[in-house]
């Protein structure tokens, strides 16, 4: 399993799949959410193409990545990478059925996009209300998002599907869905943990609460008011505190270094190595 994941940029490939093939990362595609891509299928494919073209870059062109013509196996090398799904204005508990219609129908092209292409899996957002706490809202989101994306998970049997915290107030509700689709194989939790410490709420109560149902996660940094996407150890987060807590409760989920750029990439997997911060070794004590 990669234990580590970056977000590809097509303009400077060649930086970036040698920086993943020096950490063994996968990539975790943010191409495909704009409204506009979805809606064009001729995009859509530009883009495929143009990571496919890329496939050695990777690799280095190591054979074991090429199929017996000497291509490259482009399912095998897709199928260890995600993507982020659609999540702007995407609320699938609505009660307004033009609503919730729309945002059942972008999850539904993410999720054909991520068949098509072979990947591993699929992050959506919670998509609810931060801080509202009606009893029947809450309610509400639970049971449809239960509803849908239980469907969603029998009809894509080979995608994971990831549930991430956006600016979810605590950890409770989103915990609530997934322990209700506990037996749903392919569901399972993705921690944005910089999303979590913009909270009130502590980071030990996240990833405790939450680490039964933890498939992936989602690292950067902030200044702990603002969702700001630094490199890792450039912001205020305790990185230390993260990784006792994610060793701590046994988690073994792979990691998304979610910043943008090689320059920021780098730097964030320099200082969690240094730092040996989860998914990296920790150095051993002489």
């Amino acid at each position: 399993m990669n234990k580590l994941y970056l977000i590809p940029d097509r303009k400077d490939m060649e930086r970036i799949c040698a920086l993943a093939a020096v950490y063994g990362c996968a990539f975790e595609y943010n191409d495909f959410f704009p409204p506009k891509v979805m809606d064009d299928p001729e995009r859509q494919g530009k883009i495929i193409d143009d990571y496919k073209a890329c496939a050695d870059k990777r690799f280095g062109g190591n054979s074991s990545e090429k199929d017996m013509s000497g291509e490259c196996a482009f399912s095998d090398i897709f199928s260890r990478d995600t993507m982020h799904g659609a999540f702007l204005d995407v609320t699938i508990h609505s009660d307004d059925p033009m609503i919730e219609h729309v945002s059942k129908q972008r999850v539904r092209q993410s999720m054909e996009t991520a068949k098509d292409m072979g990947l591993k899996g699929v992050v959506f957002h919670t998509g609810r209300l931060g801080g509202f706490r009606a009893a029947e809202y809450l309610r509400n989101w639970r049971d449809r998002n239960e509803a849908f994306f239980t469907e969603i998970a029998l009809q894509y049997p080979a995608q994971q599907i990831y549930m991430e915290n956006m600016f979810d107030e605590a950890p409770d509700v989103l915990a609530g869905l997934a322990e209700k689709m506990q037996g749903v194989k392919n569901f399972g939790v993705c921690l944005d943990y910089a999303h979590a410490m913009l909270s009130k709420c502590p980071g030990r109560e996240w990833v405790e609460t939450l680490a039964p149902y933890i498939r992936h996660i989602h690292i950067n940094d902030n200044d702990m008011k603002n969702d700001l996407h630094l490199a890792v150890g450039a912001g205020k987060l305790d990185w230390q505190e993260f990784d006792g807590l994610i060793r701590q409760c046994r988690i073994e989920a792979p990691v998304l270094v979610e910043v943008n750029g090689y320059e920021a990439q780098k730097e964030s997997l320099q200082y969690m190595k240094s730092h040996g911060i989860y998914p990296m070794e920790r150095e051993r004590e002489e």
